[in-house]
């Protein structure tokens, strides 16, 4: 099973890095920059094949991130390039295109499989209206029905499931959590719901139980769906926002994060959950690398584009090599919050 689950975390990854990385590198041949290699993965260089345009196609052993390798990316650094072939050199527009098209390729990869996943299988309710409220759980017992819609979690404005399940794994300081629910007659409540707390015998942690259902809802056409998926997309990506904001503030912890070995544990749960979780998970991790990406942090793709913003506004280039600092200590960074991530699940997983 283990294998099964190992290849099927490859097999999602890869998805994922190809669209990505096929962004950069399909804009920038479209512009004539000069491209060196496209890899997938990190690591030593498993195969390789040289195209006849002399590009080095490589596939490398670690199947964790990928690159494009394009020739001046911040500065002059090939003499042997024609100087209208490097990056740094090509018209503004163009560099911006180049730098986000990973980013958007990752989010219409993600808004196709919520489309056919809709389409075929139904979609999870997007507003955040109460389907049942389990008998002998907090939520039940403190009088809240089925057609009840939560409005707020502790001051929160709640538009979203995806955004209440972050709220709710924000840090609370107080025993309970403060309700704002609106009843179907329109009359708005407020409730101190205290959860229950129940141990998972698997894990042995411990989970703060509600007692909420959410009802899975059928799309019935193909207009139907397009209004779930992009509905969906943007419900992800605000619930992506206020982890990132949770992290900053101190709500959120970081060991609330996953990383490689994390990951292999949520596929290991889908594979036995069916196809259709399975295409949920590759749409939910394509928005999530991508929002990851276009965040204005060095290194980042993010990163790039704020470069290029600040060159607009000041109306000529950032100095080369202070960028390029930049991004190598923002590089350096991101591998050690990843390796302190992978410790945090390793010591989770065992």
């Amino acid at each position: 099973m283990w294998i099964l689950t190992l290849l099927l975390l490859i097999f999602i990854l890869g998805i994922i890095i190809l669209v990505h990385e096929f962004g950069h590198f399909i804009w920038a041949k479209t512009f004539g920059v000069y491209i060196y290699e496209f890899s997938i993965g990190m690591g030593p260089v498993i195969y390789s094949h040289t195209g006849k345009d002399k590009i080095k196609y490589n596939l490398r052993a670690i199947p964790i991130g990928g690159f494009v390798s394009m020739a001046g990316e911040v500065y002059e650094d090939d003499n042997d390039v024609p100087k209208e072939k490097l990056l740094c050199n090509k018209k503004w527009y163009q560099r911006l295109i180049i730098m986000v098209a990973g980013v958007t390729n990752n989010f219409i990869l993600a808004i196709v499989l919520l489309f056919v996943g809709s389409l075929i299988w139904g979609g999870n309710a997007l507003k955040p209206v109460i389907s049942e409220a389990v008998e002998g759980y907090p939520m039940y017992e403190a009088g809240i029905k089925a057609g009840d819609t939560i409005v707020k979690i502790n001051d929160h404005k709640v538009n979203s499931w995806d955004v209440a399940q972050i709220v709710l794994s924000m840090k609370n300081d107080k025993e309970y959590y403060t309700f704002e629910i609106k009843h179907e007659d329109g009359e708005v409540d407020t409730y101190k719901i205290t959860p229950k707390t129940e141990k998972n015998p698997d894990t042995n942690e411990e989970t703060k139980v509600f007692g909420l259902m959410v009802s899975k809802e059928g799309r019935k056409n193909v207009w139907d769906s397009i209004t779930y998926s992009f509905g969906k997309f943007g419900s992800l990506v605000n619930s992506m926002w206020l982890t990132i904001t949770g992290l900053f503030t101190g709500k959120i912890s970081l060991n609330a994060l996953s990383g490689p070995v994390g990951i292999y544990q949520v596929v290991g749960d889908t594979v036995s959950a069916g196809l259709d979780y399975v295409i949920y998970l590759i749409a939910l991790l394509s928005i999530n690398v991508g929002f990851i990406n276009i965040l204005p942090f060095p290194a980042f793709d993010g990163g790039h584009v704020l470069f290029l913003i600040i060159e607009k506004i000041k109306g000529s280039k950032v100095n080369a090599k202070i960028e390029n600092i930049v991004h190598t200590i923002g590089f350096i960074l991101i591998l050690l919050l990843m390796i302190y991530i992978t410790i945090q699940d390793i010591i989770k997983f065992f």
